[in-house]
């Protein structure tokens, strides 16, 4: 990429001298340089050399309201000038994380009324692990320690993030999963079903629940993970067996669910979970993301009724954070849940904007490099492969990573994970942005296959 404004190398060179960034190869990025984003507003980003870009991730997966929201801003600078910082250990409390609470409980599923704060979906896992066996211990079965989740799915990047986590990559470095979490198979019907149907498929992925729990002993398990919508993975949409069969078997056995909702929270869906969208009934939801819109940083772990009653009985939680609820960040994340609330924005996504995309991206069905597009909400997912009827992929080629770049070279961002691109738009996108988005994904494919064939 040609680099005309100077500044851009100045930037560049303070990441060489002295960043560490996240998920990155430190060598070669020191080589390349990052793209350096300046500013944004609306859908759309800005890089230093003039760029304007249609950011078809929403940051990573958050900036749902879109980007340049002034009233969120404004919320931050008084929540700063009346109380910037306070926290909510030795039985103390302030009003924004209190309001934040209720609000939440406002919009979750029935029965969940109680959250824990915490600074990120990460540390929301992390508190999860550590509850779910506290619970575990005041009911008197200190033995049911055991996490279930699945391969490929996608909890954080602490310690006890990326061991929920099923990602391999992740796992090889630094000793993971650590001890008492098993992994089970996702369901990904195009990359691992085989032979068998959709259908089929998802309730054979369903089973491997039940045949772990039967494996290790109920008695040793204490919950079930999952995301309703592996997002990181490759936005795999489940087959319409499996939450159902899952729902049977969760309802059998004396185990928590844990419905990891960082990503599909707060509206992605067309709904303000992906619990309500699928009709699942959670002991424990992890949210993050979307709860600010990224505009700055928190987390929490939304908890059922009964299970707080049970905590309640079991004297001090010894977990916490120094910015659990904090105060600036509360005050975004309420004035963020009036937004989506009373501009209807979650609404709209049910209504026009998610029909509207699915529509289009299916129409890169056609393409020949395209195997696949699925999606629910504002989360789409595309295959690339050399052979549509086989599903057999282009081995070795990085056909993913052609393509980001190809995008990020034309004004798209879209994300790959392996062979599959993902999208993820700030749901206030409109239909001539979705259209934009579509015909910039599909000048990208063309570009791709082009080099390939090359």
């Amino acid at each position: 990429m040609t680099r005309n404004n100077p500044q851009t190398r100045e930037w560049q060179a303070l990441s060489s001298d002295h960043h560490l960034a996240p998920f990155s190869d430190f060598k070669q990025l020191k080589e390349k340089g990052p793209r350096i984003i300046t500013h944004a507003n609306g859908v759309y980003l800005w890089d230093s050399e003039g760029n304007k870009i249609l950011d078809g991730m929403a940051g990573l997966w958050c900036v749902a309201v879109g980007y340049g929201r002034e009233e969120l801003a404004e919320a931050a600078s008084q929540q700063m000038r009346e109380l910037p910082y306070y926290n909510l250990f030795f039985q103390t409390a302030h009003p924004p994380a209190l309001e934040l609470s209720k609000a939440i409980a406002d919009i979750a599923p029935e029965g969940m009324n109680h959250v824990f704060f915490t600074g990120s979906g990460s540390e929301g896992n992390d508190t999860m692990l550590r509850m779910v066996r506290h619970y575990w211990a005041i009911k008197g079965q200190p033995s049911k320690k055991v996490i279930i989740s699945r391969k490929n799915g996608y909890h954080g990047s602490t310690v006890a993030g990326a061991s929920l986590g099923g990602m391999t990559y992740m796992h090889e470095q630094g000793d993971l999963p650590i001890p008492g979490i098993v992994h089970i198979a996702q369901p990904y019907w195009f990359g691992e079903g085989g032979d068998m149907s959709p259908e089929e498929f998802g309730v054979w992925a369903a089973n491997q629940l039940e045949e772990k729990i039967l494996e290790i002993g109920v008695d040793n398990v204490g919950a079930f993970i999952a995301e309703p919508i592996q997002g990181a993975g490759g936005v795999i949409v489940p087959p319409d067996s499996y939450w159902p069969r899952m729902k049977e078997i969760l309802a059998k056995y004396d185990i928590l669910f844990v419905a990891d909702e960082v990503i599909c929270g707060f509206g992605r869906t067309g709904e303000w979970f992906g619990t309500d969208y699928y009709g699942l009934k959670p002991h424990l939801m992890t949210i993050a993301k979307g709860l600010t819109s990224g505009y700055i940083p928190m987390g929490g772990l939304i908890v059922r009724d009964d299970v707080v009653a049970v905590l309640n009985e079991g004297g001090d939680f010894n977990h916490g954070f120094t910015y659990s609820g904090h105060p600036v960040a509360a005050a975004v994340a309420l004035e963020n849940i009036r937004i989506l609330r009373d501009e209807k924005i979650i609404e709209r996504v049910h209504d026009e904007a998610a029909p509207y995309l699915q529509k289009r991206l299916r129409e890169l069905n056609d393409h020949p490099l395209v195997g696949e597009v699925r999606g629910v909400g504002l989360l789409g997912a595309i295959e690339l492969v050399r052979d549509k009827a086989t599903r057999k992929r282009y081995e070795g080629k990085g056909v993913g990573m052609i393509c980001r770049q190809f995008c990020f070279d034309n004004g798209l961002i879209m994300r790959a994970v392996g062979d599959t691109m993902i999208i993820a738009p700030p749901l206030v996108i409109s239909k001539d942005e979705i259209d934009e988005l579509v015909t910039k994904a599909r000048k990208c494919l063309d570009l791709t296959l082009n080099a390939l064939q090359g």
